[in-house]
């Protein structure tokens, strides 16, 4: 690092998170010294996104960073930092940031042991592989692991960005991982599964239709949790909840792409019991009739 406070960063790699990260990093005058680029997508992203940065590959990167951001698939992680380590590439007072959400910095313990200063840095959002995605860092939530001599290194980084940091302890990072695996992903799921069911009975723009009644749902359930939960299950209306249980299975039958449905919405209605239950909204008499319908015929 120079007496500026700029440091010399490399990448590995220049896909969508890493390449908007290091964009970031680079307008606030840090030097983007290589990026790990092999694949056609991930070197026309490294020529857009980061114009000028070299393709590098990974020993290369290290060697001539002061910090190194590996924004990997969580799966290959571990992996490569072992696998540097072994070949004595980490330097002692490196700066090593990975994006995993999965992990804290116990993953980077092969590079932490050479003396490098481990930080687990994970934004909270999606990212489309361009340029848009460095405006919307702006505000956007980061999760940051690391022992607490280096926090102010990963809150200094976040703020950089222009994210707001958030300390997750280190036994905390996989329940953190899944509930925004829970909360996005899945709801992501949910919604294809409500698109196709209305497609199955003709509508031509299943999105549209939804898209009021869904995004008012998830404003008011992040606003107010489940305080604001509706629907049959709510009201305890057990001849609809039957009805729905009948018209899902049946839409399902020789329908490909429906055929994971029911199991998802037993599942979540049966869920939503409990919600009602313990909101008192239902008693538990009609929490256990539910329950019966819910699990009765189960495909």
């Amino acid at each position: 690092m120079n007496n500026t406070g700029r440091m010399g960063i490399g990448v590995i790699s220049a896909g969508k998170v890493g390449s908007a990260l290091g964009s970031a990093l680079r307008s606030q005058g840090h030097s983007i010294i290589g990026a790990y680029a092999t694949s056609e997508a991930s070197i026309d992203r490294l020529e857009t996104m980061l114009p000028g940065v070299p393709a590098l590959d990974v020993q290369t990167i290290v060697d001539r960073s002061e910090m190194v951001l590996l924004a990997l698939p969580d799966d290959e992680l571990a992996g490569l930092v072992s696998g540097l380590a072994k070949l004595n590439a980490w330097k002692p007072g490196q700066i090593l940031v990975h994006t995993a959400g999965r992990y804290g910095v116990e993953v980077l313990h092969p590079a932490i042991d050479a003396g490098v200063l481990g930080l687990a840095i994970h934004p909270a959002m999606t990212f489309t592989g361009t340029s848009l995605d460095v405006a919307r860092l702006q505000g956007c939530p980061f999760a940051v692991t690391t022992v607490a001599p280096f926090q102010a290194i990963g809150h200094a980084l976040v703020a950089e960005m222009g994210g707001q940091s958030v300390i997750v302890a280190e036994e905390d990072r996989p329940a953190y991982h899944a509930a925004l695996s829970h909360g996005a992903n899945h709801v992501v799921t949910v919604i294809a599964q409500a698109m196709a069911l209305l497609e199955s009975i003709g509508f031509d723009e299943p999105g549209d239709y939804l898209r009021a009644l869904v995004q008012a749902s998830v404003e008011g359930a992040l606003s107010s949790g489940d305080a604001l939960l509706t629907g049959p299950i709510v009201r305890g209306d057990l001849t609809t909840l039957s009805s729905h249980l009948d018209s899902v299975d049946k839409a399902a039958q020789g329908n490909t792409n429906l055929d994971d449905l029911p199991p998802v919405y037993r599942g979540i209605a049966e869920a939503t019991v409990e919600r009602a239950l313990r909101r008192r909204t239902i008693l538990e008499a009609t929490a256990k009739q539910m329950r019966d319908q819910i699990r009765a015929n189960q495909l």
